[in-house]
């Protein structure tokens, strides 16, 4: 390169590359490992040794026969049990919302994120609440639609309402029925 400022930049219609045409569809997206599930692994890896390490302290403190160290050895027992109740329900929520973010995908109904945003980078509050109404109306048209369900879950979180989002998505996660391969003999 001289540098004398009459080369042109190369890009696709220079290089002999192909340019894609606008009406070509996308191709799917790239399964890449989220950030936010190493962070979630790397927790419950945590969570899984210190399980283990209080299993065994209340394991010798329900055998020592003391009635207050047995009710507190079945405390360290069962909290960490509910706990872990509790993450595994979150793992199957996140499975059961990428399944229904890729048959969205699919089907080319995935929301889009298309609201005016002030210069910071938040919703504008009044065109989210805006945008939030016809997702509403689409839920209780059909209640047990789990496609309303989750536009309505994005429509509560850009809105704000995140307790309520995720309470969508519970309700969406509810009625999502993936289609089954069949096998044909």
């Amino acid at each position: 390169m001289s540098g004398s400022g009459t080369e042109q930049e190369s890009g696709p219609e220079r290089s002999g590359e192909p340019t894609p045409s606008p009406s070509s569809t996308p191709a799917p997206p790239r399964r890449k490992f989220p950030r936010g599930l190493a962070g979630a692994v790397a927790v419950t890896v945590l969570l899984v040794l210190y399980v283990v390490q209080i299993a065994g302290r209340g394991a010798s403190m329900i055998g020592t026969g003391e009635p207050v160290l047995i009710a507190i050895g079945l405390g360290v027992l069962i909290i960490p049990l509910l706990v872990i109740g509790l993450i595994a329900r979150e793992y199957w929520l996140a499975a059961t919302v990428q399944r229904m973010a890729d048959t969205l995908f699919a089907e080319g109904n995935l929301p889009v994120d298309d609201l005016p945003r002030s210069p910071g980078g938040r919703i504008d509050r009044a065109a989210a609440d805006e945008a939030f109404e016809p997702h509403r109306a689409a839920v209780e048209a059909a209640p047990e639609d789990w496609r309303a369900w989750y536009h309505l879950a994005f429509a509560y979180d850009a809105s704000g309402d995140r307790r309520r989002a995720r309470e969508a998505l519970r309700r969406a996660a509810k009625f999502f029925r993936p289609a089954r391969l069949t096998r044909s003999s």
